[in-house]
């Protein structure tokens, strides 16, 4: 199974307010690693306390949070942020 790649509104707006570089790194690590994988919990970390059954992904200084839908066998990607941010929602 190959997953896709959804993203929240929130996730596109922090995309489009951050540096057209940035915000072009973290497209191109989305879908390298992310869009049409097999296991996306290969490269991202389970997150615990009241983020349970969301994963975190580190790319550089920031942090993609998403949760996974096996069901629908996608990816939703929550907020991306830098990582002072990211967790403080």
């Amino acid at each position: 199974m190959r997953y896709g790649v959804k993203y929240s509104d929130r996730a596109v707006k922090a995309l489009q307010k951050m540096d057209r570089p940035i915000a072009a790194m973290l497209y191109a690590w989305i879908s390298k690693n992310l869009e049409g994988c097999s296991n996306p919990r290969a490269s991202g970390k389970a997150l615990a306390g009241d983020k349970k059954g969301m994963w975190r992904y580190r790319v550089g200084d920031y942090r993609i949070i998403a949760v996974i839908d096996d069901g629908q066998v996608t990816i939703n990607l929550i907020h991306i942020a830098h990582r002072r941010d990211a967790y403080a929602q």
